[in-house]
């Protein structure tokens, strides 16, 4: 796979920010950059696919130039300026001799990404390539991160990053990732373990949005360490699940902290990582994410088919419970769709599957999902449906049940609770709902309760006049948002 970066076969060094171009950002989001990348390429021609993880790369200078595709973008969107100008090295520094006798021609790969040399390993095409491991849009193309691409690829490298235990995990430093490393052991296979017990323990109690940062760095080094080799087979199926494990970790992160596009890279990460290996149950996890995430982002149809694929891919894995929330997933997706009658009958489907209780091949991954959670999405179904006083008796019960050790969750209940409240005509018990979730966000930190919240608050501004949602409106517009 060809890669849309332009790497050194010089010496690694730790890179430095690229600050003219994150200047060049503003106030705009990674991925309304992005956005308006794609867009300005579509205007000469060009197809690219910025999202928000490239934007993150370039402006911490993982990127020192751009392949020629980008260039051309870049050059179009700010006329007048060269690739210097907007903090990239010039390419004749980047590739050496080679790039200064080939500055106007096109530059080729190593056929056989396993026979490539350190040195040749990461030398790419100038233009992009489809990426096979989409599984929706098998001709668009992502950006990947070099570590993963060299895993996927070449079947490991000569240097990879070190990883140490941090405080959430896997947390490589700038030195460590220049190192020589042994391969990879069962200690390395725990210690990936036990950092997505970790992150999903602190997202249970906090939320997303502090996290989603501090995760990406023992995400690089999951993925390091399976370039790194083992000499064991039982060990590298536990980095491979683990990393994929880790990837939807992430995902999860940047998905409930509102940033989709890197939560779709991420969830991609994993399906290819999950295919790879032939997993079902992380192919599984995968798609249920990835489900989920298309509902949230308006793709309900989207959605549909990765809870339909997921429910084909998880019959091995034996577990009911699994399937219950494969069929939960349909069911929002046939909301989104207006199709009552279909998300009806995935509803049934998922309460039958429920009732046959838990069982030892029920993932690791799934404790949250217990009869709170089943209520909670059900809740979110008859919502998005406009079932108001149906919604809201589930989200009642949703919270009612929901295990206290799962702070964010509660919240998160609560704040359906309090806009099914609010749109069915109940201020005062919605604003009541909505001081409740306002106590719980001094200790969660989540985009999503907060943009739920917010909409709730519009929703009973009319209202004012009555004191209970006059205090919920004034306590709501003094509380900070988290950026």
């Amino acid at each position: 796979m060809a890669s849309s970066t332009v790497t050194s076969s010089q010496p690694n060094r730790p890179p430095r920010p690229n600050l003219a171009f994150r200047q060049l950002r503003g106030q705009r989001s990674p991925a309304e950059f992005a956005a308006s990348i794609r867009r300005a390429a579509l205007e000469i021609g060009e197809q690219v696919s910025c999202d928000a993880r490239y934007i993150g790369r370039v402006e911490a200078g993982e990127i020192r130039c751009p392949n020629y595709a980008y260039e051309r973008v870049f050059l179009h969107m700010f006329p007048g300026r060269t690739l210097t100008d907007l903090g990239f090295a010039p390419r004749s520094s980047v590739r050496g001799r080679r790039a200064r006798e080939t500055e106007d021609a096109p530059l080729t790969c190593t056929p056989n990404p396993a026979n490539a040399t350190p040195e040749t390993s990461g030398a790419c095409e100038p233009y992009e390539t489809q990426n096979p491991y989409d599984p929706y849009h098998p001709h668009d193309t992502y950006e990947e991160s070099d570590v993963l691409r060299r895993a996927f690829m070449t079947g490991g490298g000569a240097t990879v990053a070190a990883a140490s235990l941090g405080p959430v995990g896997l947390a490589p430093d700038a030195a460590a990732a220049q190192r020589p490393v042994r391969r990879a052991g069962a200690s390395d296979a725990g210690a990936l373990e036990d950092a997505v017990r970790r992150i999903r323990l602190l997202d249970d109690r906090h939320g997303a949005d502090g996290l989603y940062r501090r995760a990406a760095a023992p995400l690089r080094a999951a993925y390091a360490l399976l370039d790194a080799g083992t000499t064991r087979q039982t060990t590298a199926d536990r980095l491979y699940s683990g990393a994929g494990e880790l990837a939807i970790s992430v995902g999860w992160l940047a998905h409930d902290s509102g940033r989709f596009d890197d939560a779709r890279s991420h969830y991609a990460e994993a399906l290819a990582t999950a295919r790879m290996t032939g997993d079902p149950g992380l192919e599984a996890h995968a798609f249920c994410n990835t489900a989920f995430l298309a509902r949230d982002a308006g793709r309900p149809r989207e959605a549909v088919r990765a809870a339909q694929a997921a429910q084909r891919v998880a019959r091995p894995v034996g577990s009911a419970r699994l399937m219950s929330l494969l069929a939960l997933r349909e069911a929002g997706g046939w909301a989104g769709l207006a199709d009552r009658v279909g998300c009806e009958q995935a509803l049934a489907r998922a309460q039958a599957l429920f009732d046959r209780g838990p069982s030892d091949e029920d993932p690791e991954w799934m404790s949250f999902y217990g009869e709170a959670e089943l209520e909670g999405l059900e809740a979110q179904c008859w919502s998005t449906l406009g079932d108001w006083p149906r919604a809201a008796r589930h989200a009642r019960r949703a919270a009612e049940l929901q295990d206290p050790h799962f702070t964010r969750n509660i919240a998160l209940y609560t704040a359906e609770l309090a806009d099914d409240l609010a749109r069915g005509g109940r201020p005062d018990e919605a604003a009541v709902a909505g001081m409740r979730v306002l106590d719980l966000l001094e200790e969660v930190q989540s985009s999503r309760i907060q943009t739920m919240l917010a909409a709730t608050a519009r929703v009973l501004s009319p209202h004012r006049r009555a004191s209970e949602v006059s205090a919920f409106l004034e306590r709501h517009a003094s509380t900070p948002r988290v950026v």
